[in-house]
């Protein structure tokens, strides 16, 4: 059996690799890691941090996620973190992504929020979700 997380990842890498809009706004090229390269240049989003709890039921084995992904952007580039943000958010909700040895049940998106790192200047954008998975 495969982790809930790690299916639910390989989903989203998926749909976002389909999604001609979305590497349109991350300069042409997905620009999606799990931790950033070394001297990434913005825009680029991180899988950001996640935790799954027990959601089974009597008769399903089943997960709750709770999950980010957090979109960084150039020196006053507030609008094309949330651009890409706001395109991740059309993607994933609600999505009928096939994860492998799990089914989705839902992808919500929960919250959306943004700053500007104190150290970078650089902008920030957060967005949350929520999944819930059953083993297939």
């Amino acid at each position: 059996m495969t982790s809930p997380v790690l299916a639910l990842r390989r989903a989203i890498l998926d749909a976002a690799s389909a999604d001609a809009d979305l590497r349109a706004l991350m300069g042409g090229s997905l620009r999606l890691y799990h931790e950033p390269p070394r001297a990434a240049e913005p825009v680029y989003a991180l899988l950001g941090d996640v935790s799954a709890s027990d959601w089974s039921t009597d008769l399903d084995r089943g997960h709750e996620q709770s999950l980010s992904l957090v979109v960084w952007s150039e020196k006053g580039g507030a609008r094309t973190a949330l651009a890409v943000a706001e395109r991740f958010a059309a993607l994933l909700d609600d999505a009928p992504l096939f994860l492998e040895g799990h089914r989705l049940v839902n992808l919500r998106v929960t919250a959306l929020s943004s700053a500007r790192d104190k150290d970078t200047q650089l902008t920030r954008v957060t967005l949350s979700l929520r999944a819930v998975t059953e083993v297939a």
